[in-house]
C-alpha cells in the first residue's frame, strides 16, 4: 500500500483510492477508486487529467512531448546577468564551471547521486553566503561571480522549529494583530483585558491546565510519554473566559446575519474561513490571502508549525517573501515538490513565476517533470550516480536539453 502523488507511480498501480475533493475540512471523502483507466474516466477525480497525460506519453515518461517551446537564445536567457562559479573536485563531483542566469528559474536535474546537492547546497550556497558576509570562499570553490546579490534564501523542507507554541497564525505574523483587535472589543474593555492577556504563551487568558500549549503529557509507565489534547481547553489553548469575548465584522462586510466570533474560535478556522471572517481587517486579510495563494488555505490558524509537512513548511516560509522586490535575492529550493499533488505543483510553479516577476533569481533542485519543463534554464548533472556522475552533462533551455542525445533527462521532457 503506497501513499503517493507521482502520476508515473500511480499509472503502474493495480488499484487507486483517491481522497478529496479538497484538502483539510474540504476533503476526507473517497471521490474515486478503481484501476488507473477507471480513474481517468471518472469525472469526480482530481488527478484523472494528470494520469491521462502519463498514459498518452507512456508510463515510462517517454516519448517526450511533441510540441515544445523553441530554444531561447543564450543571450536572451542571460540578459539580466550571470551567477558563475568554478570549483575543484569534491566527493564524487569533478571540477565544475557552472553559470546560472539572474532573474530566471534555473532547475538542477540529474539522477540520484549525480552531484546536485554537492554543487548547489555544499558549493553554491556557502559561497554566496560567504560573498554576502565578506568571508572567504569554501576551500574547494576557486571563484564566484554574483554581482548585485545581497540576499540568499534557502527554502527547504526542514520543519519550522520545534516549539509547539509556534502556529500558522504566529508564523504569518497575524496573531499579534488579532490580539490587539480583540483587546479593543467592547467585551474585552468591559472586563479590562489587554492585548497581552490574549497571548497563549504568557497571557492571563491562556488555559491554566496546559499553560497555553493545547496539549498535556501523560506519563505511561515503562513507555514513552503520550501527548494528548488538553481535556480542559480541548486543544484551543485558551481559558473559558476567552470564549466569552467576541468580535463582529465592521461595516458592510458583516452582513445582516453576521455573527460574533471569539479569538479561540477564529484560531480554529482554516485560512480560507478566516479570510472571509477577517475581510474587514486589511493587514490580516492580506496576509491570509498570501497563504491562500500559496495553496495553504486548508491549514487552521492554530495549527502547530512543527507538525506541518515538508511541502507545507516550504510554502509557509515563502509567505513573508511574496509581494516585495527581490532583485538582489537568490532563492534556493531543495526538491520542493516532494509530497505535492500535481495541482499543488501548478500552484508552486505560479509562485515561482511571481517571485521572478519581482526580480528574484531561483535555483531549484528537482526531479518533477512539470517543474523541469517550466524552467528557463536547466543544468543537468550526471550522467550516472556516484563515481559515474559528478559532471555537467548539459545545460540550456528545456528545448536544448530535450534535443541533447547525451542527456538522460532530455528523453523525458
Amino acid at each position: 500500500i503506497l501513499v503517493d502523488h507521482d502520476t508515473q507511480v500511480l499509472a503502474h498501480s493495480d488499484w487507486i483510492i483517491e481522497l478529496g475533493p479538497e484538502a483539510g475540512a474540504g476533503g476526507g471523502t473517497v471521490i474515486a477508486s478503481g484501476t488507473p483507466r477507471d480513474i481517468v474516466r471518472n469525472k469526480a477525480s482530481r488527478i484523472a487529467a494528470f494520469l491521462q497525460e502519463v498514459q498518452l506519453r507512456g508510463t515510462d515518461g517517454s516519448p517526450a512531448r511533441a510540441s515544445r517551446e523553441p530554444a531561447a537564445k543564450r543571450g536572451d536567457i542571460f540578459s539580466l546577468g550571470t551567477i558563475s562559479m568554478k570549483t575543484t573536485s569534491i566527493h564524487t563531483v569533478q571540477p565544475l564551471d557552472v553559470c546560472f542566469p539572474k532573474g530566471k528559474l534555473s532547475v538542477v536535474t540529474g539522477v540520484s547521486g549525480s552531484g546536485k546537492t554537492t554543487m548547489v547546497l555544499e558549493s553554491l550556497v556557502p559561497s554566496l553566503l560567504a560573498r554576502i558576509s565578506g568571508a572567504p570562499l569554501p576551500s574547494h570553490v576557486e571563484s564566484l561571480c554574483a554581482d548585485g546579490i545581497r540576499q540568499l534564501k534557502l527554502i527547504d523542507a526542514t520543519p519550522i522549529g520545534i516549539n509547539i507554541r509556534s502556529t500558522v497564525a504566529t508564523y504569518a505574523n497575524i496573531h499579534d494583530e488579532l490580539r490587539k483587535i480583540y483587546a479593543r472589543s467592547p467585551d474585552a474593555k468591559e472586563r479590562g483585558w489587554k492585548a497581552g492577556d490574549f497571548s497563549y504563551n504568557t497571557g492571563a487568558l491562556r488555559c491554566p491546565a496546559c499553560d497555553g500549549t493545547g496539549s498535556v503529557s501523560l506519563d505511561v509507565q515503562f513507555l514513552p510519554d503520550v501527548e494528548i489534547p488538553c481535556p480542559e481547553c480541548r486543544g484551543a489553548r485558551y481559558a473559558k473566559e476567552a470564549f466569552r469575548i467576541f468580535r463582529k465584522k465592521a461595516g458592510k462586510a458583516a452582513g445582516a446575519a453576521g455573527k460574533a466570533v471569539s479569538l479561540p474560535a477564529l484560531m480554529d478556522m482554516s485560512v480560507d474561513e478566516a479570510l472571509s471572517e477577517c475581510s474587514d481587517i486589511p493587514f490580516v486579510r492580506n496576509r491570509l490571502q498570501v497563504l491562500h495563494d500559496l495553496g495553504l488555505g486548508y491549514l487552521t490558524l492554530g495549527e502547530q508549525t512543527p507538525s506541518l509537512s515538508g511541502g507545507e513548511a516550504q510554502r509557509l516560509k515563502l509567505a513573508s517573501e511574496m509581494g516585495r522586490g527581490q532583485e538582489d535575492s537568490v532563492f534556493v529550493f531543495d526538491e520542493p515538490t516532494i509530497g505535492l499533488h500535481p495541482l499543488d505543483v501548478r500552484t508552486l510553479i505560479a509562485v515561482f513565476r511571481h517571485l521572478i516577476s519581482k526580480g528574484a533569481t531561483l535555483i531549484v533542485i528537482e526531479h518533477d517533470l512539470d517543474v523541469i519543463r517550466s524552467a528557463d534554464y536547466i543544468v543537468d548533472m550526471g550522467p550516472g550516480g556516484g563515481k559515474q556522475g559528478g559532471r555537467i552533462v548539459a545545460s540550456g533551455s528545456p528545448a536544448d536539453i530535450a534535443g541533447n542525445p547525451n542527456c538522460i533527462t532530455g528523453r523525458y521532457i
